[in-house]
């Protein structure tokens, strides 16, 4: 069992990851989910910035408080949070194995701040901006918000001439940069248990997470199920890696679950998403006006870049953004892309699996006397999965048996709950029409498609014939 460290022992369970004095000099904020949280004086240099402020004008779910009026709280809220759950991450850790780990202040110092800046450069409309409009407009782009984030970093530093330790910058962005295709090869970090709290490349556990779903679940009014706080609890480092208890891997599961439900549910909602593609469409057609994709190539600009391009759109003149502002204006009246059907890919297709487009139901169209255009229909693919594609999440997650065992282990399927399921990932294919009156014609060359493609149709059920007979 790791060495227990109790340099903070003189103090009460609430206020184990800070030192009295860091308490005194700290800023006291009551959030709706984690109740009192301390910001210290190193983060409130970040926080008081209009770069970190522009996060107030993100909505951490883009357009979804459309279909769910809850869902308006903003990413400014998800990075306290994250912040104050990466704090008592590291704290834990600390109590418990600080003396044999060597966690030291530093340490605990920059998991906060990594936190706290990790979605700094997250785009307008959570991940719409750059998975939707950015491949659109750019011809593919690869763009991600984490390598935003790492430049906002470093101009945050040098506008504000914030003092800090460089080399606590230097891991700041590492730990930022840690899940993605773009952080360094695992064996050159130091304590690279660390680089698994805030975004976790590994198996996909962090504190971000833990934080989202819990938010997420609470403002669009569902139940969450999932206890992140016992996961925190009974977490130990092992061979320079977070492990967890064995006997919480269900609770595990119930994080993966929970997330792939908030998915299903909310995220890639049907009418969600019709908004969504409505607004991608809306963005599409400004942004040779406006240049809206012109901000991410410098950071001294892209913080200008929130929700309120909207605003923008909808309340300028200019013709030249008279088609983006009657689709806003279609948004605000409900007149939204009107969903016609759906179907999951059978399994035994999924691995090969090629994206549907607009032209494969444009060219399954039936003789119906309409005759579609690809500008008629939108198309979209939706994954929905346990963070690691068709494979089990539980596979790359090691395991201990108690406080007195040093061995790590993981789980094999067969070794746990038959009642988990034995696969791990959905591809949803759904289909919209861009009028009203097209939706039978639509509906019809989607069937046909499925016909063609699978010999079956895959979807649950026909388009109902109501829908299928309303007129603009």
């Amino acid at each position: 069992m790791g060495a227990y460290c109790n340099d903070d022992l003189s103090l009460s369970p609430a206020y184990s990851f800070a030192s009295a004095r860091d308490l005194r000099l700290s800023k006291h904020v009551h959030d709706n989910v984690h109740g009192n949280i301390f910001l210290d004086p190193l983060a409130l240099k970040f926080i008081d910035t209009e770069q970190f402020q522009r996060l107030r004008d993100l909505k951490q779910l883009g357009m979804t408080n459309m279909v769910y009026p809850g869902a308006v709280h903003s990413r400014f809220e998800h990075s306290l949070g994250v912040y104050w759950l990466a704090g008592e991450a590291v704290q834990k850790l600390k109590d418990y194995q600080g003396l044999e780990l060597g966690i030291d202040r530093f340490d605990i110092q920059t998991v906060k701040i990594a936190g706290l800046l990790h979605d700094v450069g997250h785009g307008p409309f959570s991940h719409l901006f750059e998975r939707e409009f950015l491949p659109l407009v750019l011809g593919g782009s690869n763009w991600h918000h984490e390598e935003m984030s790492v430049k906002i970093v470093d101009h945050i530093v040098d506008e504000h001439n914030i003092d800090i330790d460089p080399e606590m910058v230097k891991k700041v962005k590492e730990m930022i940069l840690a899940s993605s295709e773009h952080s360094l090869p695992k064996g050159k970090k130091e304590k690279l248990f660390l680089y698994d709290i805030v975004a976790n490349g590994r198996n996909g556990i962090d504190v971000d997470k833990f934080d989202y779903i819990a938010r997420d679940c609470r403002a669009c009014g569902l139940g969450c199920n999932f206890q992140f706080e016992r996961l925190m609890e009974t977490m130990r480092v092992l061979g320079d890696e977070i492990c967890y208890r064995a006997k919480e891997y269900l609770t595990i599961h119930k994080m993966f679950a929970t997330r792939a439900d908030l998915y299903r549910t909310v995220y890639t909602h049907p009418k969600v998403k019709a908004v969504e593609l409505m607004l991608v469409d809306a963005l599409v057609k400004a942004n040779d006006y406006l240049h809206i994709s012109s901000y991410i190539h410098d950071p001294c600009e892209y913080w200008k870049l929130d929700d309120s391009i909207i605003k923008t759109i909808e309340t300028a003149p200019d013709p030249e953004l008279k088609e983006s502002r009657d689709l806003m204006l279609r948004i605000r009246r409900r007149n939204l892309y009107q969903f016609c059907n759906e179907y999951a890919v059978p399994k035994d297709k999924l691995e090969h699996f090629k994206a549907v487009t607009t032209q494969d139901i444009v060219c399954s169209q039936k003789n119906t006397g309409v005759t579609l255009k690809e500008e008629d229909v939108a198309v979209t693919n939706v994954r929905i999965d346990l963070t690691r594609g068709r494979h089990n999440p539980l596979e790359s997650i090691n395991f201990f048996k108690d406080y007195e065992s040093d061995e790590k282990f993981t789980i094999p399927d067969d070794r746990v709950s038959h009642l988990l399921p034995t696969s791990y990932q959905d591809m949803i294919v759904r289909v919209y029409a861009k009028k009203p009156e097209l939706v039978g014609a639509i509906s019809d060359a989607f069937e046909n498609f499925q016909l063609k493609t699978y010999g079956i149709k895959a979807q649950v059920h026909s388009t109902p014939e109501k829908k299928k007979q309303r007129i603009s």
